[in-house]
């Protein structure tokens, strides 16, 4: 046995857990940090990091959903419905690839990137009701049963919360999914601030809920990037054992940690994510997949 392929596949798979534990706590694709990793610190393939890191976000996904579902944080009904929004929206980028300069979508994105970690560094409760923001209950929410409650560990009681301004929601998705399409990367980084933000979710079940929407999304790429060839069995299974192992860590993590310890945890990422979108802006750089 070749003991510099074992190692190999070894230290993949552990940064692949610690990638997959961060894309469960915070709700967005794991190829944000697979991506960079296997093509900077392993000398990977770009072609194979984005394929490998599609398998990494179903694998994130199916990890996170059993122990989510489980704690009653993912919100189906409402992940179904904004699935419709995001796939619709990425097949209209996808006929519209090439008319907008990627530098001009990646200045835009990160300034999308830098109002979303605005909007969720701006401290408020966790919303129990939409009239605590003086916000009239929302009709499709009660028509297609979309309100819910989580049990939150941390104060032992249960989180009742409703869905509000679904219209807004849908189109917040629509924009997320042709950002993602035209850029070539994941719209989990989007969802989660659209979900917070416009349709008033409580931070944990929105990164739950994205959690099993990313799934879906990366399932119809991942078998695109398969017949070209471009998944590498010998970086992939290493890089989806990681993962799944580390999402089911993560959405424990999740269940345990208080809601404004995320809510900082993921305005870091956006600022991270911001910056590399304007350095890959001015370098006129086309490989931000995975994000």
């Amino acid at each position: 046995m070749d003991i510099n392929r074992v190692a190999f596949s070894a230290l993949v798979c552990l940064m692949s857990l610690v990638a997959g534990t961060l894309g469960g706590v915070l709700g967005m694709a794991a190829g944000i940090f697979v991506v960079p990793a296997l093509t900077l610190i392993f000398g990977i393939d770009i072609r194979h990091a984005v394929g490998a890191s599609l398998v990494s976000v179903i694998a994130c996904s199916c990890g996170s959903a059993a122990s989510a579902m489980e704690n009653r944080l993912t919100n189906v009904r409402l992940a179904i419905l904004l699935e419709i929004g995001t796939t619709l929206g990425a097949l209209t980028g996808v006929v519209h690839g090439g008319i907008f300069p990627s530098s001009v979508l990646y200045l835009v994105f990160a300034a999308i990137l830098l109002l979303s970690a605005h909007q969720m560094f701006r401290k408020r409760k966790a919303p129990s009701s939409a009239e605590d923001f003086g916000i009239p209950q929302d009709r499709w929410a009660a028509s297609l049963r979309l309100n819910s409650s989580y049990p939150e560990p941390v104060t032992n009681q249960e989180i009742a919360y409703s869905v509000t301004r679904v219209w807004l929601g849908m189109i917040l998705m629509y924009a997320a999914g042709a950002v993602s399409a035209l850029l070539g990367i994941g719209s989990g980084v989007l969802k989660v601030p659209a979900m917070d933000s416009a349709l008033r979710l409580p931070i944990k079940v929105s990164s739950a809920t994205s959690n099993f929407m990313i799934g879906v999304t990366a399932a119809a790429s991942a078998g695109i990037y398969y017949v070209r060839g471009d998944v590498f069995p010998r970086v992939a299974a290493p890089v989806a054992l990681g993962s799944i192992c580390g999402a089911y860590l993560g959405t424990r993590i999740l269940m345990r940690t208080s809601n404004e310890r995320i809510r900082t945890l993921f305005v870091v990422v956006l600022l991270v994510l911001a910056v590399k979108m304007i350095f890959a802006a001015l370098r006129g750089d086309n490989s931000g997949g995975g994000i």
